[in-house]
């Protein structure tokens, strides 16, 4: 029996970079003295609140009620993400640790805002001008907890952009276990994703992000050490979900609406819907304003096989409402469609139906993604992995 837990949780880090990690040292010192699992199934969506979801509950998505990173707001082209503990419908893993008097913390880990975690520094961006990403972090995790490691390590962050989120993360979580030596410890680390969406999956960005991760493991170790821990502490390290790259995105609701099922104003906000795409990425949802209108049901039926039977199809496969819920996912989606290799899906209704991603200049993409996730588990070489 361990006192401590700590997980560590690198996003989009897959079973693929597994011999990437044997190679390098303190990935090779976990597995060498722990349990590797290097071919873990995600879930249906695999996107990283879901998933997470599922490591705190051990559900799927139909049962954990958090069915995609962001709320099904469709007339926001921002909508906030699923942030809060209150949207999990069933008990958690650090709910069962305070519960049992155990000291819980958590830095970055998605959707654990106004929980009951001891020392949370929440994972919550700011989507909309009008909001204040720190108040708004503050307000949903433990202000005293969150203002200290402003106060020290705020200098380290750029906003979102990585490697300096994640190394803002880092030294709050080493701090962490140095003054509080929680039982549970939740750490989210995001760099390898963030790199693999901008940069490709497996871009020399990535791959650097990869190498600082394996810097940043050996010094939680070093860390737990220190604070007198380490023979007491048990270290999980896992993936949530793999990545692929993805050159084309296609726009359901540019077909909704070229087939008078939904309506824009001129800048593409939906302002009303008989049919409503919402994307997971890899995979889209589609909801019926009313989901009994069967003559919408059929129009949006056909409109998806007439797409799915094209030349290079951009679609794999159409799963219906029943179909969906047996993947795990949302049970009230009407459809569940999922991007064949190589495509993804974006919300928007203005535009063509499929388009090629286009890079800017600098090798950027402008709000576009060169790799992404989201598709169905059963892809292949598409898992992720757990090394206890």
């Amino acid at each position: 029996d361990t006192k401590y837990l700590i997980v560590i949780s690198f996003d989009a880090v897959s079973s693929e970079d597994i011999n990437n990690l044997k190679q390098l040292n303190n990935f090779k010192y976990l597995i060498d003295n722990g349990s590797l699992i290097t071919n873990v199934e995600s879930i249906y969506p695999t996107l990283t609140y879901p998933a997470h979801a599922t490591i705190m509950t051990g559900m799927y998505p139909k049962n954990h009620g958090i069915i995609n990173n962001t709320l099904n707001k469709f007339s926001e082209s921002n909508p906030n993400w699923y942030w809060y503990r209150k949207y999990i419908k069933s008990n958690t893993l650090y709910d069962l640790a305070s519960e049992n008097g155990l000291t819980t913390a958590a830095l970055l880990w998605p959707v654990s805002g106004r929980s009951s975690i001891d020392y949370n520094l929440t994972e919550i961006f700011a989507p909309k001008p009008w909001q204040n990403q720190l108040i708004m972090s503050a307000l949903s995790g433990s202000i005293k907890f969150q203002l200290d490691l402003n106060k020290r390590f705020g200098h380290l962050r750029k906003g979102l952009s990585q490697p300096a989120l994640d190394n803002f993360v880092h030294e709050s979580a080493k701090y962490t276990i140095a003054k509080y030596k929680p039982n549970l410890l939740l750490i989210h680390y995001t760099d390898v994703d963030t790199n693999r969406h901008h940069h490709g999956y497996d871009s020399k960005e990535a791959n650097e992000a990869l190498l600082r991760h394996n810097e940043r493991l050996g010094e939680i170790i070093q860390a737990l050490k220190e604070a007198n821990i380490f023979e007491e502490s048990t270290i999980v390290t896992l993936g949530d979900h793999s990545a692929l790259n993805g050159d084309y995105i296609i726009r359901l609701n540019s077909l909704f609406r070229q087939a008078g099922l939904l309506k824009v104003n001129k800048n593409g906000v939906i302002k009303s819907y008989k049919a409503v795409a919402k994307s997971c990425d890899g995979s889209s949802y589609v909801y019926l304003k009313d989901k009994n209108d069967m003559e919408t049901y059929k129009k949006v039926k056909e409109l998806l096989e007439t797409l799915k039977n094209n030349d290079d199809s951009p679609i794999e496969f159409i799963l219906n409402s029943i179909e969906a819920e047996k993947e795990g996912a949302d049970p009230n989606c009407s459809f569940m469609i999922e991007a064949n290799k190589n495509f993804y899906f974006v919300n928007e209704a203005l535009g063509n139906i499929i388009d090629k991603v286009e890079e800017n200049e600098v090798g950027k993409i402008s709000h576009r993604t060169k790799a992404t996730h989201g598709y169905h588990p059963s892809k292949p070489n598409y898992n992720t992995f757990f090394i206890a």
